[in-house]
């Protein structure tokens, strides 16, 4: 009951929020709610993987970036030419290439977005895969530049590729339905339930990460936190561990990439760069490096501020001073800081110093 009580608590506030925008008009909060919860399933991946295997990523707004482009292109390029063909026959027949119109009317040919989801999410977590072997051999600020070359190389093939809208990104991009009569699109009419069905998936995310936290995985997890060397003793595995931590992260920010596309419509460079992925840091560090529930807290109203444009054009300026501000004096994160001993803490290292 104590892991079950607390989702159920998530839950109840989630239908208290919608509930208060339907009575107090204001149901236009609904939509960078929506936008949070996504983001949100990228900063509990991340907080996996820092906070309990111990690993460092820079470059998860790039795992971000190849689930969110790569259904983006696939539900909006015209693959007509394909119909004709009995590869093209046989995909419409399963239903894997379906018919719509553009903007101009015209009859295309795309990937459906079921489809398409699991090709882009498939493709980012192979791409942890391929990288997570030999980059994960690394530690400390080696493996957080090996991941930022990461996130840089995506960020530039996206801002640099025609078939990806180079600076522009892609737009025009089709509705996900999901479910009979739910569709993941950013209409006003699908406003309520597209909310209900991020939260949702945030909250199934969360309890499937609590359980795995909480089982013999998440006991060798803090194992190689704590020491990688003591764990390698008692006999984990940890390659193995890290690199499945790794690839699970990657792929619940390709799903999130995915989801938000859907949602938004569209999708730019802007989301692959290498500060969306300093940001995803700075709100772990926030939340605190092993608190899922204190880093979707955080990460939940820091994004909702800065998607309701409180910090303005400081955005990104914020971001930085705000993990500046934790590394110095609260590395366990917000929710578990004491201001005097963090301030005597700064100053007796100061004095150490000098």
């Amino acid at each position: 009951m104590r892991r079950i009580l607390p989702l159920a608590v998530l839950l109840f506030l989630v239908v208290v929020v919608e509930r208060i925008t339907g009575i107090t008009e204001t149901r236009y909060y609904l939509t960078q709610l929506t936008m949070t919860a996504y983001y949100g399933m990228v900063i509990m991946g991340l907080c996996l993987l820092m906070g309990y295997a111990g690993q460092i990523s820079l470059g998860h707004a790039g795992f971000f970036a190849m689930g969110g482009y790569l259904a983006g292109f696939m539900t909006t390029w015209d693959f007509s030419a394909l119909k004709s063909t009995s590869i093209g026959s046989a995909l419409m027949t399963v239903n894997l290439l379906a018919s719509r119109k553009d903007l101009y009317g015209a009859e295309i040919l795309y990937v459906h977005p079921w489809a398409s989801c699991i090709i882009a999410v498939s493709f980012a977590a192979g791409v942890a895969w391929l990288v997570g072997g030999p980059v994960l051999k690394l530690k400390g600020h080696y493996l957080a530049m090996a991941t930022l070359g990461l996130g840089i190389i995506v960020y530039r093939v996206v801002l640099g590729s025609a078939i990806f809208g180079e600076a522009d990104g892609l737009s025009d991009i089709p509705g996900f339905k999901v479910l009979p009569g739910i569709e993941v699109s950013g209409r006003s009419s699908e406003r309520v339930s597209n909310y209900y069905l991020a939260w949702s998936m945030v909250t199934l995310s969360l309890a499937a990460m609590l359980s795995l936290v909480n089982s013999r995985v998440g006991r060798a997890l803090r194992a190689i936190h704590g020491s990688e060397d003591a764990a390698k003793a008692m006999g984990v595995d940890t390659p193995r561990y890290k690199l499945r931590v790794f690839v699970l992260s990657a792929a619940m920010a390709a799903l999130a990439g995915v989801m938000l596309t859907h949602y938004n419509g569209a999708i730019g460079p802007a989301q692959a760069s290498v500060m969306a992925s300093v940001r995803y840091v700075a709100i772990v560090a926030v939340g605190g490096m092993a608190s899922l529930w204190g880093t979707l807290t955080m990460g939940s109203i820091l994004n909702m501020l800065s998607l309701r444009g409180y910090f303005g054009s400081f955005d990104d300026a914020v971001f930085g001073t705000i993990l500046i501000i934790i590394m110095l004096f609260a590395p366990d994160g917000i929710l578990r800081v004491r201001p005097l001993a963090a301030v005597r803490r700064l100053f007796s290292r100061a004095e150490e110093d000098t």
